[in-house]
């Protein structure tokens, strides 16, 4: 059955114009053509961040393309990605996101997934990926509820590192560091010894993906598309939980409280390819984000 409404009178049209008009976003660039990925409604991938934008605009060349979100800022230069464009921190800036989507809301089990590209050890201890800012100052005059960071060193070769990833649980108030530095890992029912991660800054493109299954508690690291041999556990901690309430933004290619930390600083490499999924992906998920230069 077909229903047909007219609209005649002079109040209505004026009233339609003042609807129309007030719903506009003003001071925000315009959509356009920017990169998008098969994701259902509500699906896994939470942000998805392709760095492709080929226009003189910083932020759309920035969009996360799961809610067409802008950054609020992106000072890092547009380069050559592993897929077409991508963008080149210096090591004193960063990208500001307002929130990582809904991420935060659906993290108990998650993966993260990138592209990175470096030459050799940066100029500072330890170069930050990504933070997700927290109000909860808990865990010391900064606040932070999850970040990765390359710790470099002065080891040789200089393509080694170590990865250290730390997350918040606001549930339990705690926290937990995964590291891969040559140290013994003893948070998990046996003993591992860790290495550093060989040959991910030797100023080629690499995909790195960190997968956390709450079913097992563990963190498992990939490296183009192949899980490294020490998978880190968190005792039996299972699910994570993050208050969303409690975050102040994503960070990517650095940590705003640097300053209040007096260690680290922003990336100085490559990034592409930027992905917050809210589950545990599987390997052959990981090998085919790698294949497919996702």
């Amino acid at each position: 059955m077909r229903y047909t409404y007219k609209y005649c009178h002079p109040f209505f049209l004026v009233a339609l114009v003042i609807l129309v008009s007030s719903c506009q976003k003003l001071n925000r660039p315009s959509l356009g053509d920017y990169p998008k990925d098969a994701n259902p409604p509500g699906g896994p991938l939470k942000f998805y961040a392709a760095f492709d934008g080929t226009t003189t605009n910083p932020l759309m060349n920035a969009v996360d393309s799961i809610r067409a979100a802008f950054p609020s800022n992106n000072p890092l230069t547009s380069i050559g990605g592993i897929e077409g464009q991508a963008v080149q921190g210096d090591g004193t800036t960063y990208i500001k996101y307002a929130a990582a989507n809904d991420f935060s809301s659906h993290d108990s089990s998650f993966t993260i997934a990138f592209w990175e590209k470096r030459d050799g050890i940066p100029n500072g201890n330890a170069a930050f990926l990504f933070t997700l800012p927290s109000a909860n100052k808990q865990w010391g005059s900064y606040g932070f509820s999850m970040f990765l960071l390359f710790d470099w060193g002065t080891w040789s070769p200089a393509t080694k590192a170590k990865v250290k990833f730390y997350m918040v649980d606001d549930n339990c108030k705690c926290d937990n560091w995964f590291t891969w530095d040559s140290t013994k890992y003893t948070n998990g029912p046996q003993p591992v010894q860790t290495d550093f991660v060989a040959n991910v800054q030797d100023n080629n493109w690499h995909h790195i993906a960190f997968v956390y299954d709450a079913t097992s508690s563990s963190l498992t690291l990939y490296v183009d598309g192949v899980a490294n041999p020490n998978v880190l556990i968190w005792g039996t901690h299972g699910n994570l939980i993050t208050d969303p309430s409690k975050i102040q933004g994503l960070d990517i290619g650095g940590n705003e409280n640097i300053p209040n930390l007096g260690w680290g600083q922003h990336w100085d490499g490559g990034l592409d390819q930027f992905r917050f999924y809210g589950e545990a992906l599987s390997a052959s998920d990981v090998q085919a984000l790698y294949n497919n230069k996702q």
